[in-house]
C-alpha cells in the first residue's frame, strides 16, 4: 500500500533553480522543423487553466462524497462556495504549463477557506494577487469559523508568510508565476466540533485512505497537465504525498521540501531565512 512505503528526505541544501532567465521551458516533444524553421507546436498549452479548474472540480465532488466521523464534524470546500474566486487565480496565473509546483496541504481557516486561493491570506491575496470578489458559505459552518471572505478581519499567518517571502523575493506575482504555480494537495479543511483545524495527516483509516486515493490520482494529473518538472512540497506532509504519487506514478520529477511556515510547526525558528536560503539565488535575477 502507497501510505506504507519509505520516503526519503531531500538535506536542507537542496534547491531548486527558477530563476526566467536560467529556466526556459522546452517542450521538446511538440517542436516540428518544417522547411529549415523551427515551429512550436502550442497545442499542450492551450485550455491549461480549463483543463486544472475541471480536474479540480471533480476533485472536490469526490471528496465530498466521503464521510468523515468523529472528531470531524465540519467540512469546508472552498472550491465549492469560493469557486468563483479560485477561478481567477487559475486564470490569471496558470495559462501555461509549470516547471515547479509548490504544493501545500490543505485550506486554512482563514487562508483559502476565506478566499479559495492556497494560502490565501486576505490582503496579499486583494492587494498583490489583485483577486477579489465575493464568496459564499459551506453547507455546515462552524459558528467559530465562519466564512467572511473578504470581509475577514483575521490573518493567515502561513499565507502571509509564504507570499510575503515571494513578494520579497520576486517583486511582482507575474515574475513567480513565469514558471512555478502554487497548488494545494487536499482541496478540504476539517474541524473539529470546537472548530479546531484537523489536518490530513490527522484523520484515521478508512477514511484517509478513500481521501489519499483522490487527491493522489488529482495530483498526478495536476503534475502532467502543467509538464511540471519540480514539486516543492511546503511541509513534510506534502512532500510525502509528492514523492509517492511521482514514485507509483512513475514520473520524471523531482521532489523537494520547503519548510511549512505555520508558527506551529517544529523546529520552525527563523522560517523566512531558513526559506529564502533556499529560495533566494533561484527567484531573484
Amino acid at each position: 500500500m502507497a501510505s506504507s512505503r519509505k520516503v526519503k528526505a531531500r538535506r536542507d541544501s537542496d534547491s531548486v533553480d527558477i530563476n526566467p532567465k536560467r529556466m526556459k521551458l522546452e517542450d521538446k516533444d511538440n517542436v516540428e522543423e518544417e522547411n529549415d524553421s523551427i515551429i512550436t507546436s502550442d497545442v499542450s498549452l492551450e485550455n491549461v487553466s480549463q483543463q486544472l479548474l475541471s480536474l479540480e472540480q471533480n476533485l472536490a465532488i469526490e471528496v465530498g462524497k466521503i464521510t468523515f466521523h468523529s472528531p470531524v464534524e465540519y467540512v469546508y470546500n472552498p472550491l465549492e462556495y469560493a469557486f468563483n474566486i479560485h477561478t481567477m487565480y487559475v486564470e490569471k496565473y496558470c495559462k501555461t504549463v509549470k516547471k515547479i509546483l509548490f504544493l501545500g496541504m490543505n485550506p486554512g481557516p482563514w487562508g483559502m477557506v476565506q478566499t479559495g486561493v492556497p494560502f490565501g491570506e486576505i490582503n496579499m491575496v486583494r492587494d498583490w494577487l489583485k483577486i477579489s470578489g465575493p464568496v459564499g458559505k459551506p453547507a455546515k459552518e462552524q459558528p467559530s469559523r465562519k466564512v467572511t471572505g473578504f470581509q475577514c478581519t483575521r490573518s493567515e499567518v502561513s499565507g502571509k508568510r509564504l507570499w510575503g517571502l515571494f513578494q520579497e523575493l520576486c517583486k511582482s506575482p507575474e515574475k513567480l508565476f513565469k514558471h512555478a504555480y502554487i497548488h494545494n494537495y487536499c482541496p478540504i479543511a476539517l474541524m473539529n466540533k470546537k472548530g479546531c483545524n484537523i489536518t490530513p495527516a490527522e484523520l484515521k483509516a478508512p477514511e484517509v485512505q478513500t481521501l489519499h486515493a483522490a487527491c493522489d490520482k488529482a495530483l498526478a494529473k495536476t503534475i502532467s497537465i502543467l509538464k511540471v518538472e519540480i514539486v516543492i512540497g511546503i511541509g513534510g506532509y506534502a512532500e510525502k504525498r509528492a514523492q509517492l504519487v511521482v514514485q507509483s506514478s512513475k514520473l520524471p520529477v523531482k521532489v523537494l521540501c520547503l519548510p511549512h511556515p505555520s508558527p506551529r510547526a517544529v523546529n520552525n525558528k527563523n522560517w523566512s531565512e531558513k526559506a529564502t536560503q533556499k529560495l533566494k539565488p533561484n527567484l531573484v535575477s
